[in-house]
């Protein structure tokens, strides 16, 4: 078995065009996690944004674990209905990629980012992102290429990462072994310029330093700048 380096992303794929019939869609892969996005067009805005006579269009996101994600058999959400952490994650996807699209450019168009999860490995919610934000460069392209809008209203791209502290070492990446074992773990949602869309920190054993908490934010920093690189060159831009 290889063994990372703490400042070492997993090994990093995209599967670009996995399905035939949304707009944009890729397969990621951090390491053993697994996450399926799709981006997906409908016409119109949302009601709240015509009822409020607001110009331009929607990005909003689901995420799901299938069933089949986990060791143990994950069951499916009754009537429609998502768990409350799905529903924090699936926020947290629509918020980060909000972020980084102009909205009025993209038209009176909605676009849902479907999240599933095929398996689950750690970073989850960050592959997520990640994924969703090349399933949405995918479909804006696709509507420019088809005269639906004039440019691709995306402004940068944007990448997300999970870091953690264990035995006083910062890593990178967190896989479940370590994020089920390490002393701090948090999420990291950056754009390519380097701004924060969010950061989720939490000390499960020991609480942390401002030093700390920087030395996670610059080492995700570089991992999220290595990702980035990753989901351009998947998109050919």
């Amino acid at each position: 078995m290889t063994i990372r380096a703490q400042d070492q992303l997993r090994n990093l794929t995209f599967d670009i065009g996995f399905q035939k019939h949304p707009k944009g869609s890729v397969l990621v892969s951090f390491g053993n996690t697994r996450v399926l996005c799709s981006a997906s067009v409908q016409p119109g805005a949302p009601r709240w944004k015509v009822a409020q006579d607001l110009p331009g269009g929607w990005v909003t996101s689901e995420y799901n674990m299938l069933p089949g994600s986990t060791d143990s058999r994950k069951s499916r959400p009754s009537g429609g209905r998502v768990d409350s952490r799905g529903v924090e994650i699936q926020r947290l996807i629509g918020r980060s990629l909000r972020a980084v699209v102009d909205m009025d450019a993209i038209g009176p168009n909605s676009i849902y980012v479907d999240c599933d999860v095929i398996d689950a490995d750690g970073g989850t919610r960050c592959a997520s992102i990640t994924g969703g934000a090349v399933a949405l460069y995918q479909a804006l392209r696709t509507l420019k290429d088809e005269g639906e809008i004039d440019t691709i209203p995306m402004t940068e791209m944007i990448a997300a990462v999970s870091v953690g502290i264990k035995n006083g070492e910062v890593i990178l990446d967190l896989d479940y072994a370590l994020d089920s074992t390490t002393d701090v773990d948090m999420n990291i949602v950056m754009t390519e310029s380097g701004k924060l869309v969010e950061v989720q920190g939490t000390a499960e054993e020991q609480a942390f330093t401002r030093d700390q908490m920087n030395q996670m934010l610059d080492l995700a920093e570089k991992g999220i700048k290595e990702i980035i690189a990753a989901q351009k060159k998947a998109l050919g831009i």
